[in-house]
């Protein structure tokens, strides 16, 4: 798609768990690619093995550090696009990141951590408003900075929201049972973590999708709880028991539950029961649909994930509230 492109991109946070797809996407496409590693990450054996993956692959690897301004100016002189992926809890440290894109003065486009909900319309609470605001904040300091951007809205990420059986394992209900937040019957959307980076790296030499929030949102992908739970049954020929917990409920779980265990209810009650994943329309002068700006894109559908994948089960809330051995549905 991009063989021979000379646009060059640095993904930071590229060995977490978004930004390993999204690197390979982008050198898989053609583009110089960079990845700015922090040299303790070489001696962790978790990464080692993503890292001589990017090797065999062509990726250059950086060391630096966000923290370290300077190395940070350093490795961003040399590329064109900064792509940032890591994990909520370094949300705040991207300000490091839009203070040294500022002093280069040569980024064409910025693309920040964000590959879910879009934050700018959320029902959060708890933890979960906390992440969506802190994301939402961050986009008025690139926008009031005037660094060209890009938000991706992905949704559901479908490998962490879908796991498998074996993660399944230590639930306290069995997997006979699925928890279901609300009635089950309001749309989510989920997109395999391939083709959220596949729809990102195809934007980046695009004006369409400039200063713009690109929306995964394909119609075969947006399903509601109930979907989910029918399409696995269907693929697996078994019948599960729908447990049903109702929104005042879940918010008492919220406020009883630990950390993550809190965020994780309340990002699913935004998108489970308060339908922030569908209930707008996409604004056509702020953002655009991924799967119809383009359609050559081959994305993975939700009846080809469980096809391919039977092990994985829609019991992401199991998994999630089996966390805390102290919660009750009494």
């Amino acid at each position: 798609m991009a063989i021979g492109a000379t646009t060059k991109i640095l993904v930071i946070g590229g060995t977490g768990y978004v930004g390993k797809f999204i690197v390979e996407a982008s050198i898989k496409a053609g583009y110089p690619t960079f990845a700015l590693i922090r040299a303790s990450t070489l001696s962790n054996p978790h990464k080692s093995s993503i890292i001589q993956y990017f090797n065999a692959l062509g990726v250059n690897i950086v060391l630096g550090d966000i923290y370290d301004h300077q190395s940070l100016v350093k490795v961003i002189k040399q590329v064109d696009i900064v792509i940032s992926s890591v994990n909520h809890e370094h949300i705040s440290d991207q300000y490091k990141i839009l203070a040294a894109i500022k002093e280069v003065g040569n980024i064409k486009r910025f693309f920040p951590s964000e590959f879910g909900n879009d934050v700018d319309r959320n029902h959060g609470v708890n933890e979960g408003k906390l992440v969506f605001d802190t994301k939402a904040k961050f986009r008025r300091a690139i926008e009031d900075e005037g660094i060209p951007h890009t938000y991706v809205v992905a949704n559901f990420l479908t490998r962490h929201f879908l796991p498998t059986k074996s993660q399944l394992n230590d639930t306290t209900f069995p997997l006979d049972t699925v928890i279901i937040l609300g009635d089950g019957n309001t749309k989510a959307i989920f997109n395999t973590e391939e083709s959220v980076a596949a729809f990102t790296i195809r934007t980046i030499d695009d004006p369409r999708t400039l200063n713009k929030i690109l929306y995964l949102r394909p119609s075969t992908n947006t399903l509601s709880y109930n979907d989910l739970v029918s399409l696995w049954e269907k693929k697996t020929n078994n019948n599960l028991k729908r447990i049903y917990i109702p929104e005042k409920q879940v918010l008492k779980m919220i406020q009883e539950s630990p950390y993550p265990v809190n965020m994780g209810l309340a990002i699913c009650l935004a998108a489970y029961v308060n339908g922030d994943h569908t209930n707008y329309e996409i604004d056509p002068s702020t953002g655009v649909e991924a799967s119809e700006l383009y359609p050559d894109v081959k994305y993975i559908t939700l009846d080809q994930y469980f096809e391919e994948n039977h092990d994985r089960t829609p019991f992401y809330l199991n998994w999630l509230l089996s966390l805390n051995k102290e919660q009750h549905f009494n």
